[in-house]
Order: C-alpha cells, then structure tokens, then sequence
C-alpha cells in the first residue's frame, strides 16, 4: 500500500510509519513535527509566526497538493490537521478526499468529539473535561471548550468524521467518545512504540534513590495535572530527600526529552487519563514505571488480564503522593514493575505489531 500520514501528535504518525515500511508499505509522513518537540517528517510543513509566514505556509501548502494524489489512504493526525483555520481547511480536506483512495481520520486527542461527549454525557468518571458531574474550569478547559463548541472547528470536526472511511482511535477515552456515534467504522489501536535495541533493565539497588522523572509543558500545565504531579512530587522530595530524585524537563524537544528521561525509575504523567499516552508508553518500554493512568478500562479494551504495570492514580494531589511514597517505602516492587512495563509494551505496542492492525484496519474498509 502507499500510505500517506498527515500530521504529527508525540510521535505517532513517524513511529507508525517505521512499521510499515517494516512490513513492506510506502509511507510518507507530512506534518510540522508538532511544533517544538521536532519529531521526524519526510515532508515538512511548519509555520513561521506573523502574516509572512502565513502566507509562506499557504504558497508551500499549495505547491504539495500535486504530490499528494494516488494514495490507498490517507490519515489524518486530526480534524485540524493543518495550521489553517478550520474553514480553509475544508477545501484541503475535499482535494485529499477526491485524489486519493480511502481517507482515516485519527481519534488521537484535542477534537469536538472529544470535548463534547466530556461535557455533556460525561461517560467517564473524570478526564481532561470533568471530574465526576462536575466540568472543570481551569483556564485551558474553558478556553478548548470555547474553541471546539458551536465553531468552524466543530464543523469540520463533524464533516470529516461523517464523510471518512474510518476512524482510528489511540486510547479508550477517544474510542469511548466516538464509537457510540460511529460503530461501523471506529476502531480502537494501540499506539505505536519503538522498543529499545538493547534494553538495559538492571536489577534494582535497594540502597539507591527513587528517580522520578515529569515532563512539563508549559502550554498545557493545568489541563493535564502536571501542575498537582509536580507539587506532589516536591513535597515527597521534601519529606525524602535522602530516598528520592526529582528530575525535571521543560518543554524540550524529543531527543532532549528521552535522553532526559533516561535512567529514571518512574515517570509521572496525564493525571486525568485512564491510560498512558505516548510519552510515558515510550518510558515503559525502556522500563521506567509510570505513575498516572492505569484505570481497568485500559486493560480490558487491550484484553490484558495478567500485566498490571502502571501505578494508577485519582485526579487528586494526595493520590498521587500516596503512590510516590509507596515506590519509595517498598522499593522491592520496582524490579518487577519494571520488568512487567516492558512486557507490557512488548505485547501491546510494538511498532510492527500495531503497524500490522493498521494494515489489517485499512484492508478491512
């Protein structure tokens, strides 16, 4: 097949592309390499800030749309899967649809779908969007909310998944939004992780420190947690500065980002998912425990019924002190958690394995 993968969330698109070609497919990844985190691309598309760069963007854009024909399918990161407003890109969607085979659109994160179903049939206990009956009102939420709601974006949104051949969703939480509206065409599909070539993973000194580790970005703080998990991670530093490490990343690009990451015990991340994403998924398969979504519904939708890897937490600051200062009393646990977020990986994630149901997903429609 050849496929081609429109923009860029975590390394997803670039991930999913090695295993393709794995398996034999032409892929061809066209995306602005999220932003700063600069992941990997065959064809670049970023923007420049100010009215030039705009039209920079636009005069590029246009230029590639003669490459971009003859595809047997086209997926997209997102509904805004350019940096347009929703309204231009409608036109770019039609050329894609029209020149091309089958065209997936990816459940993957920040969509109307995914707003609207948190604020109104709330089927989760809490997310991004509310906890419990309760919507949350932090500065991010409100202004997603305003962003997706009764907009451009949200048409669009409606448009391309009404029209698509397929959808594709990477947690439960994005499938539990749109498979109710769309079952005949949603699909749930682990996301897509490169395990190391040798994973070191050493048996555990029980002399040394608990080495955490959190990522932050500084654009998103409040709305993912990191903000509590930062704030818990300091006071149980404070309370065990001879049992514990706290290592930082600000807003850094991948590679920076990984090699920062590297060595720690455990990862804190997404306080309000019921499942890792790609950055605490890529710490398990170098065998670094996340702290952070483990809910039972991860495990179900992935048949998993021996692994329990993850340290699960609430949405709340004691919840997630209580599960620093776990690690850090029973340090006998985190050989195996380790072991076992490997394992984990190796079965559910895996580059060729998902790149597989990719293929057996595009066959299918």
């Amino acid at each position: 097949m050849k496929i081609l993968l429109i923009g860029e969330y975590s390394n997803v698109h670039a991930t999913l592309a090695k295993g393709l070609r794995w398996i034999g497919h032409e892929a061809t990844v066209l995306s602005n390499g999220d932003f700063w985190k600069n992941y990997p691309r065959d064809i670049d598309l970023s923007r420049r800030t100010g009215k030039i760069g705009g039209l920079a963007y636009f005069t590029h854009l246009y230029t590639l749309l003669p490459r971009l024909k003859g595809y047997d399918v086209v997926q997209l990161i997102n509904p805004m899967f350019l940096e347009l407003k929703a309204h231009r890109i409608s036109p770019i969607y039609r050329h894609l649809r029209k020149h091309n085979g089958k065209v997936i659109l990816g459940g993957f994160g920040m969509d109307w779908y995914w707003v609207h179903t948190c604020i109104t049939e709330k089927p989760l206990r809490y997310s991004d969007f509310n906890i419990g009956d309760q919507l949350r009102t932090n500065a991010d939420a409100l202004c997603e909310r305003q962003d997706w709601i009764g907009t451009n974006k949200e048409r669009l949104n409606q448009m391309i998944a009404n029209d698509c051949d397929g959808i594709v969703t990477g947690l439960y939480e994005y499938w539990v939004c749109y498979h109710p509206v769309f079952p005949d065409k949603t699909t749930y599909i682990p996301y897509p992780i490169e395990m190391p070539e040798n994973n070191s993973f050493l048996p555990w000194n029980t002399g040394d420190k608990v080495r955490i580790f959190i990522g932050i970005n500084k654009t998103r703080n409040e709305y993912k947690g990191t903000d509590i998990m930062l704030a818990a991670a300091q006071q149980m530093l404070e309370k065990y500065p001879d049992r514990m490490e706290l290592k930082i990343a600000e807003s850094v690009p991948y590679t920076q980002y990984q090699d920062m990451m590297n060595g720690s015990d455990a990862i804190l991340d997404q306080l309000y998912s019921y499942t890792p994403s790609m950055n605490p998924l890529q710490a398990m398969a170098k065998g670094i425990i996340c702290i952070g979504g483990g809910e039972p519904e991860n495990y179900e939708i992935l048949g998993e019924e021996e692994l329990r890897p993850i340290i699960n937490v609430e949405p709340t600051f004691e919840s997630v002190c209580h599960a620093i200062e776990q690690l850090i009393l029973h340090p006998e646990r985190i050989n195996k958690l380790k072991a076992d977020s490997i394992e984990y990986i190796a079965r559910h994630h895996e580059y060729r394995k998902v790149a597989k149901q990719y293929i057996d997903f595009y066959c299918r429609i």
